[in-house]
């Protein structure tokens, strides 16, 4: 979370914005330039007019008129290009930087270690990369252009009327110090409010996205009461934080629309007094004052206003620039690409804690021999899981050492590391997408013959194509379209068409029929042969044929060997782990 300061400003965070702006320097320049052109053009039109007034009018020329008629349309047409210029190269490079930074912080993100995925809501990190980002096109197009285009018409505005007539000039600016210091109070009062403003919203987005995505829990549990009352009470404070803002400019724009109602009426009262008197202000000067003075006064009511989209921008800013500052990236500093690896796996007294002080494994050593099918069981909580997410570094180890054909993890390059390590997790994650998509995750380098050969080759062939539209059916968000034991049969295919040279299967068999359940096990049995494979599984009798197995007890290996082994073993942990299992079953 950004920290609440009263400051109205903050430069690093302006200064690192603005530094995105440089691979589009001449799209810049172009805004920026247009922005100048247009404050110079801008004054003209008052100036006309006061000839036109004086010189034309009074003394009733109509030729001179229609001449300066003429020039004023024409001021009037240059102001309007400009004006188009400027709105669509301030716009474009707005547009194109929050792509970049927003490609950035993805990237970023996609980096991110899983425990800080364990810690941090998706709801407020969604905030980030999407509203968060939009506010900083704001910040280019309504916010650092729109103040420079008005603070630089206001000077030439002043540098004329002082110009054309100090005294009226000064009692124009007269009213400046007042509305500047009531601007400059109404900025730093709004940009508290703007942070509390978006803390609801990341709040309120977070809330939103976990009870729609657990809307089952939801309403199985009859929560919907519940969870409408926590909703009222989230965005009744996002209600509050907007009411706070629409207060602040309830209380502004009044003042400052008084303000110059006040110095335009100065202008008219001293200017219609000195006019009277033929004190050398013309009725033309008097008319000309009043526009200044608009155009002077109104950028300033509306440079708050852009103010606060800069403001929004630099709080947007800090918020993005600290999920981009985080460093929770595994380090990459392995250098030797794994390739055609033969699967030797070795753990030396691993210790590893997702919370400091807490152990969850407790110095674990094992060997798997390449080709070996080992399996891991223990009770929940046990670290079984936490071995499979060490293996392609999800997570640090805190101590010992993890080597795959006797080179260390850590050596391997991440990238190549991973991509010999295949998982087909319990919870099976499916993207809103085709069957053939969730398969191939979009690599290239799988053809849809690959995809059809490994499923005729695992048994799930015939099952995808009973769907409707074969491999091209789309499963909806979460694969909400298949069931469970569907679902893992398509991450076993996924697993397999990637050809890894370890697999690692957590849970695969569990919560499916009885159907799904055979066609996973002949899968199971296709996809491991020759292939060094780790299998969790609470159901022992799926693991009697492993070559080994290794069972935990509160991050401990209390016992490793054979089906037959283990069972041999009196009073054993896994012998009395089946005891209870059959019995169930049997009495099932």
């Amino acid at each position: 979370m950004a920290e609440k300061t009263g400051n109205a400003f903050d430069m690093q965070i302006f200064s690192r914005l603005m530094s995105f702006a440089k691979r589009y320097r001449l799209y810049f320049f172009i805004a920026s330039s247009s922005t100048i052109l247009l404050a110079l053009f801008s004054v003209l039109s008052p100036y006309i007019l006061i000839n036109t007034v004086d010189d034309y009018i009074l003394s009733k020329d109509k030729a001179g008129l229609l001449d300066y008629t003429l020039l004023m349309l024409a001021v009037l047409l240059i102001e309007v290009l400009l004006q188009f210029i400027f709105i669509y190269f301030a716009n474009w490079v707005g547009q194109h930087i929050i792509r970049d930074i927003r490609s950035k912080i993805f990237k970023h993100i996609l980096q991110f270690k899983m425990s800080y995925f364990d810690t941090n809501s998706v709801g407020k990190l969604v905030t980030r990369v999407v509203s968060d980002i939009e506010t900083i096109a704001a910040f280019f197009s309504n916010g650092v252009f729109t103040i420079f285009s008005d603070i630089l018409k206001m000077f030439a505005v002043t540098v004329v009327m002082l110009f054309l007539n100090w005294k009226l000039a000064l009692i124009t600016l007269s009213i400046l110090p007042i509305l500047v210091y009531a601007t400059k109070l109404f900025q730093v009062a709004i940009k508290v409010t703007f942070q509390e403003v978006r803390n609801q919203v990341a709040n309120l987005n977070s809330f939103v996205q976990e009870r729609v995505t657990g809307m089952k829990i939801v309403q199985l549990f009859n929560r919907e009461d519940i969870e409408y009352q926590n909703f009222k009470e989230i965005n009744d404070k996002h209600k509050k934080a907007h009411v706070k803002t629409i207060w602040y400019y309830s209380v502004f724009f009044p003042i400052a629309e008084i303000l110059s109602s006040v110095g335009i009426g100065l202008i008219v009262w001293f200017g219609g007094g000195q006019a009277i008197q033929n004190s050398g202000i013309s009725v033309g000067m008097i008319m000309g004052f009043i526009q200044y003075a608009q155009m002077l006064f109104r950028p300033l009511r509306q440079i708050a206003d852009r103010f606060n989209q800069l403001q929004m921008g630099i709080v947007a800013g800090e918020r993005v620039f600290k999920v981009m500052d985080t460093n929770s990236s595994i380090a990459k500093s392995g250098s030797i690409k794994a390739e055609n690896l033969k699967g030797n796996i070795t753990f030396k007294d691993v210790r590893f804690s997702y919370i400091k002080n807490e152990e969850v494994l407790k110095g674990v050593s094992f060997d798997v021999k390449s080709g070996q099918t080992i399996a891991i069981v223990g009770a929940t909580g046990a670290g079984k899981s936490t071995i499979i997410n060490l293996i392609n570094r999800f997570y640090e180890i805190d101590k010992g050492s993890i080597a795959i054909d006797g080179i260390s993890v850590d050596e391997y390059s991440l990238e190549s590391l991973r991509s010999q390590v295949a998982i087909v997790l319990q919870d099976v994650f499916l993207f809103s997408d085709s069957i053939l998509n969730n398969i191939t995750l979009k690599d290239e380098n799988i053809s849809f013959k690959d995809v059809e050969k490994a499923a005729k080759q695992i048994g799930i062939h015939d099952f995808i194509m009973t769907l409707p539209g074969g491999y091209d059916y789309n499963v909806k968000e979460r694969g909400a379209m298949l069931s469970s034991g569907q679902r893992q049969l398509i991450a076993f295919l996924r697993a397999y068409v990637s050809k890894p040279s370890i697999l690692i299967l957590d849970e695969a068999t569990s919560s499916v029929d009885a159907q799904a359940e055979q066609m996973i096990q002949y899968a199971t049995e296709t996809i491991t042969k020759e292939r060094t494979s780790i299998v969790i599984a609470h159901r022992l009798a799926t693991i009697k044929q492993a070559d080994k197995i290794i069972v935990m007890d509160k991050g401990l290996i209390v016992e490793e060997g054979t089906h037959l082994e283990l069972l041999e073993k009196e009073k054993g942990y896994y012998k009395n782990l089946y005891d209870k299992q059959f019995s169930l079953d049997k009495a099932s």
